[in-house]
């Protein structure tokens, strides 16, 4: 079960509203989506989660790149959602590496976060694995009162509750939940 909001902050404050990414399949994608629901290009938060597994923060300030934090980036590769957030350039790979998009074509059903086997910490991991753990900007939010190291320590849990606690925006972002 996948939780996604839009967070986007006004003038008024910290504006919060669900949002499906079903039809989003692209970062630039997921983007334009935050920037439309931002008025005048101010900051949006686009956040995911992932029922604990795994939880993911996309900032969008007007026209600059998105950046991406994901907590756990072997968890979210292996989701649809996650997936999107994963881009080739923050796992540090060539766009068209064949072996990656081999990986993404044999989904084996676990995209919904149900591990089918645990990857055994004696294999040898591929140059193409995707790395366990935090990857990304984890300083995204840190001229907005949260530090980098704040953020490294989250559980996907209450990652999002926290995060919109310290913003002073818990109460909207329950609203939309």
């Amino acid at each position: 079960m996948y939780f996604t909001a839009l967070l986007a902050r006004t003038d008024d404050g910290w504006e919060a509203s669900d949002t499906e990414l079903d039809d989003v399949e692209s970062l630039d994608e997921l983007a334009e989506l935050a920037r439309a629901s931002a008025p005048d290009d101010e900051t949006v938060l686009v956040c995911i989660e992932q029922e604990g597994a795994w939880f993911g923060l996309v900032r969008v300030d007007g026209e600059d790149d998105p950046r991406v934090f994901v907590s756990d980036a072997a968890r979210a590769m292996r989701s649809a959602y996650g997936e999107i957030l994963l881009t080739d350039e923050l796992l540090g790979r060539e766009p068209d590496d064949q072996d990656v998009l081999d990986q993404l074509v044999d989904l084996d059903g676990t995209e919904d976060g149900v591990e089918e086997d645990v990857e055994r910490e004696d294999e040898p991991a591929g140059p193409d694995a995707v790395p366990r753990g935090p990857l990304g900007d984890a300083s995204l939010l840190a001229d907005l009162g949260i530090e980098t190291e704040t953020v490294l320590k989250l559980a996907p849990d209450d990652a999002l509750s926290e995060i919109a606690d310290a913003l002073g925006c818990a109460d909207v972002l329950e609203a939309v939940r």
